[in-house]
């Protein structure tokens, strides 16, 4: 089972970007972006804007997880 908070974070790392960037990106606070982290699902709309902003297809690795079942 994915944890989406994790991989999230990785992306982000993966690209430099700090937690203030991904924060502002989303016009939240960092506290929200650290509960974001810790989860292990995610309302899809946020996902959406994560893969906008992170330029990453978070979508595709629920539907490989699927195929993969």
């Amino acid at each position: 089972m994915l944890h989406i908070g994790s991989i999230i974070k990785q992306k982000m790392i993966e690209q430099n970007r700090t937690v203030v960037w991904l924060a502002q990106q989303l016009s939240c606070g960092r506290a929200n972006v650290y509960k974001i982290f810790d989860k292990h699902s995610i309302d899809t709309e946020v996902l959406k804007k994560l893969s906008i902003i992170l330029n990453f297809d978070f979508f595709k690795l629920y539907s490989e997880e699927i195929a993969n079942k």
